[in-house]
């Protein structure tokens, strides 16, 4: 074995490596993840590769919304049965996947895709600030949610998008603070999650 190489094989090695990258797994993980697939049927090992490949090569993100979807425009934004006349502003797809669980909201959602954070060099042109700008422009929005987390950067992005929507004359408002400072979307329960959409409240200077 080379100095750089820690197991009898390579493949075991390279496979390892890869797993090695995902967020929250380290090498260890890995390994046991690695081993755990050769010791199943080779079929089950397939699939998993598989899986992956067509999730790459074929997950969109929806041109309203910017959520992932099969689609040019994903379910929720091609649904006639939500509200179109309000829009849930998030940072991620992971924040649209909490909130639909609480089932206290029909309206759709714009995903930002990240969070204004100078010390980590994102502005706002890195974010899908202006196509929302856009949206409520053209699409006779009457309300915006502003559901971002309660983080320095969540508020930096919140007051950021009331600037610049404030002129346009549409309703915004945020969540009610049940949402504790601090916290991020996706590590506040359901049920207060959901309280804070129902109780949300107007955003002003």
């Amino acid at each position: 074995m080379t100095p750089q190489q820690q197991f009898s094989s390579s493949l075991l090695e390279t496979a390892v490596s890869e797993l090695a990258k995902l967020p929250g797994v380290g090498r260890k993980t890995a390994l046991r993840l690695a081993l755990h697939l050769l010791r199943r049927e080779p079929a089950e090992g397939e699939q998993l590769g598989l899986s992956i490949i067509k999730l790459c090569n074929e997950i969109k993100y929806c041109k309203v919304c910017h959520n992932i979807s099969e689609d040019e425009v994903c379910d929720v934004c091609s649904n006639p049965r939500r509200d179109s006349s309000i829009i849930c502003v998030v940072e991620n797809v992971q924040d649209v996947m909490h909130i639909e669980r609480t089932g206290q909201f029909r309206g759709l959602y714009h995903v930002l895709n990240g969070l204004i954070s100078p010390m980590d060099g994102i502005g706002p042109d890195q974010l899908q600030i202006n196509s929302l700008v856009e949206r409520v422009k053209q699409s006779g929005v009457v309300e915006v949610i502003l559901a971002l987390s309660a983080t320095m950067e969540g508020d930096t992005t919140n007051y950021y998008i009331y600037r610049m929507l404030r002129d346009t004359g549409v309703k915004i408002t945020q969540l009610a603070r049940g949402v504790q400072v601090g916290n991020e979307i996706e590590y506040t329960d359901e049920i207060t999650l959901g309280r804070s959409l129902l109780n949300r409240t107007p955003f002003g200077d």
